[in-house]
């Protein structure tokens, strides 16, 4: 029976693995697939330009070697580069011939020079001495797996951080991405991971960098015309723990910076940790490229946590400040904050506060006058799309119709409450609040600030419409 494109690679395949790391492996070589044989050529096919570039750059020379083991001396390798574009059709195919064979067939060689490569892809290793830089981790050690206490709202995070804290890089949780949200233990949890790994292997560099400052470094080094450094300083870390990810939505410059970065951690088998407050399935503007490599690890949800593993988080908060209160008053403050830890820690810390400055004891009163208190002024967070219901129930209309372009007085008049209440209640942009309500730009929904804040002033109806919602929202 003939050879076939599948068998050929097949066997190129179990000689590669036995050569390079599995973690590379599985990045580089598991999504390649083998598409026809003709002549001694085989073609694969591979899902991106960078794709192919990054194999003919660091994998040439094995690919070479297992072709000529199946194939003989005379073997070629045709790249067929498959690119999604953004409307999700299919480009047409791009055949490419590695430069190891560029003589062989010059009428395909076409699309992709080869001298076009980045600059980060011809030279992606480390600056030479560059290993002798000591790295401050940037971790804090309070937040240590101790102090995390389990329960049913974050087992599964909880497990995959600590398997991954015994074995980083080595497990199948790579990239971990431990999401939910406010105040549910995200930080606390990647500290943890960080903390437990520095302890176990002191020899590796860990660092843990929000999103917010890792964009602040690279737009700093983009001006100072040293962008490859921070790449490579990037590079030698072997655990990355990167806080609030979801930060580089619509920043394509750090998503592309990150990409390569990823990318290589990931293939040297190093760990990466991340934390976002939503799942990558709901995050705007994140690139595909990068979304779809959050999803090759694992996902873990940190869930609002319920009333037993509330009671133990507090207990174990008085323990370790040394404060004994009585069962009753600490089932009484777990039963009425349920929103999040942070939120119940600092509950009680203004209990104890409250009751040793004035010198008061600890009784159900004061316990009852402090959480009333802190339920009244904790603004619960609240998301576009919970406004937007909110918002067109009260009005009694779908919410397609709120975002819709009519110019009706009263839809309008919705769509600007809409905007106005997102304003108020989330952190949301100006242009990420009218994307989402029904694609307007920022300058609307400034109009609409304004707009809202006249008619309260000088209409009683409306008024009385921004003072229902208000209530609605603030429940």
């Amino acid at each position: 029976m003939g050879k076939t494109a599948q068998s050929v690679w097949n066997n190129c395949l179990e000689f590669i693995k036995d050569n390079i790391q599995p973690q590379a492996y599985k990045t580089w070589f598991e999504p390649i697939v083998a598409v026809k044989l003709t002549d001694n050529a085989l073609s694969i096919q591979v899902p991106s330009k960078f794709f192919y570039e990054w194999l003919e750059e660091h994998y040439v020379k094995i690919l070479k070697v297992s072709l000529t083991k199946e194939l003989g001396d005379s073997a070629k390798l045709v790249y067929i580069i498959k690119m999604e574009n953004t409307y999700g059709n299919k480009q047409p195919f791009t055949e490419k011939i590695p430069s190891s064979n560029r003589t062989a067939v010059k009428s395909q060689d076409v699309d992709i020079p080869l001298n076009n490569k980045s600059p980060e892809l011809r030279n992606p290793f480390v600056i030479p001495g560059i290993r002798n830089v000591k790295i401050e981790s940037q971790l804090n050690p309070n937040y240590s797996f101790e102090n995390f206490l389990e329960g049913d709202s974050n087992r599964l995070a909880r497990s995959a951080g600590l398997a991954v804290a015994v074995k980083p890089g080595g497990t199948s949780f790579n990239p971990l991405l431990i999401f939910g949200g406010v105040g549910l233990g995200k930080t606390h949890l990647a500290h943890a991971i960080g903390v437990e790994i520095k302890d176990k292997y002191p020899e590796k560099t860990v660092l843990y960098i929000s999103a917010e400052k890792f964009t602040q470094q690279y737009i700093e080094s983009v001006k100072k015309n040293n962008r490859n450094d921070f790449i490579h300083f990037y590079q030698i870390i072997d655990v990355l723990i990167i806080d609030d990810v979801q930060f580089f939505s619509g920043k394509s410059g750090t998503q592309d910076v990150f990409f390569h970065i990823f990318n290589h951690l990931h293939q040297n088998g190093k760990q990466v940790v991340l934390t976002s407050d939503k799942a990558p399935v709901d995050m705007q503007d994140i690139e595909q490229r990068l979304l779809s490599r959050f999803k090759w690890g694992l996902s873990a949800e940190l869930q609002h946590p319920d009333f037993e593993t509330r009671v133990s988080i507090l207990k174990n908060k008085l323990y370790r400040d040394g404060v004994e209160m009585p069962d009753d008053i600490i089932e009484y403050v777990a039963k009425n904050i349920k929103t999040n830890v942070r939120e119940l820690e600092g509950a009680i810390i203004s209990l104890i506060a409250q009751s040793s400055f004035n010198k008061k004891e600890i009784t159900l009163d004061l316990a009852k006058q402090i959480v009333e208190k802190f339920v009244k002024n904790t603004k619960r967070e609240v998301s576009i799309d919970y406004i937007q219901k909110v918002v067109s129930d009260y009005f009694q209309m779908d919410i397609d119709t709120l975002q819709s372009k009519t110019r009706k007085r009263h839809i309008v008049q919705a769509r600007q409450l809409a905007m106005f209440f997102a304003k108020k209640f989330t952190k949301a942009s100006l242009a990420s609040i009218g994307s989402q309500i029904g694609k307007r730009d920022h300058a609307t929904v400034l109009h609409a600030c304004k707009t809202v804040d006249n008619l309260s002033s000088t209409d009683k109806q409306f008024r009385k419409y921004v003072e229902d919602i208000t209530k609605k929202l603030s429940v």
